[in-house]
């Protein structure tokens, strides 16, 4: 069954059988925010690949940091000026290198191959454009929260409730000094929901039975030490 705001708030409140008396609602939704934050932080999920067109401004070769980015994939530019057009993807650099690169007056303005994390809203591209170029910025997105309103769901609320059922029960038992051996089972049960999650967002999401083959499991009776 997926979760709602408000069947996840009741949840919390009988596993922990502590009432709204002491976990109000914002309380509760705090837990929530950082469990899904931690979520995203230990490991990323298709749903929040993201991907925003734009154009480069001739003559500035500083581009915005797009509000909702987690951390950039990759960046596609695609020059127009000549037919047919051509694609490229830019190379990440230091922005030392690009302090160098800009020291070298003849390779300052042309069509852009490097960018860099130039501070936390902008990053720097060289060559300086000499054209509206238009880039393709694939990144991973900040995810809406299930705090949203009562009745919102979420991708991790409709298919991997038993993860941030774990998640937020760690940070409601820390909140209330909970038993050592409950924190323990938690902290286990959420790191065993992560494992998995994490293989099927990023392992079995990311395979194509055509090129890698089905998966198969090693049979007991197929494993050498197992005869041991």
């Amino acid at each position: 069954m997926a979760y709602t705001l408000a069947t996840l708030q009741t949840d919390i409140r009988n596993f922990t059988e502590v009432d709204s008396t002491v976990l109000s609602d914002a309380i509760v939704n705090t837990f929530i925010v950082n469990a899904e934050n931690k979520i995203y932080r230990e490991a990323d999920n298709d749903d929040n690949r993201f991907y925003a067109t734009s154009n480069l401004v001739s003559g500035n070769r500083y581009v915005t940091i797009p509000s909702n980015l987690r951390f950039i994939r990759y960046i596609q530019l695609t020059d127009t000026t000549v037919s047919p057009n051509i694609q490229v993807f830019l190379e990440n650099k230091d922005p030392s290198y690009m302090a160098e690169f800009y020291n070298t007056p003849s390779t300052a303005s042309g069509v852009p191959r490097y960018y860099a994390n130039w501070d936390a809203q902008y990053w720097v591209v060289a060559p300086t454009p000499n054209a509206g170029y238009e880039i393709t910025m694939a990144y991973i997105k900040q995810p809406d929260s299930i705090t949203a309103s009562d009745s919102t769901t979420t991708y991790l609320s409709n298919k991997y409730q038993d993860l941030l059922l774990y998640a937020v029960l760690l940070e409601a038992y820390g909140y209330l000094k909970g038993p050592q051996d409950m924190l323990q089972y938690y902290q286990g049960a959420y790191e065993k929901a992560l494992y998995s999650y994490a293989i099927e967002q990023q392992g079995r999401r990311r395979r194509d039975e055509y090129a890698d083959g089905v998966i198969r499991t090693v049979l007991a009776s197929e494993n050498p030490s197992s005869n041991k």
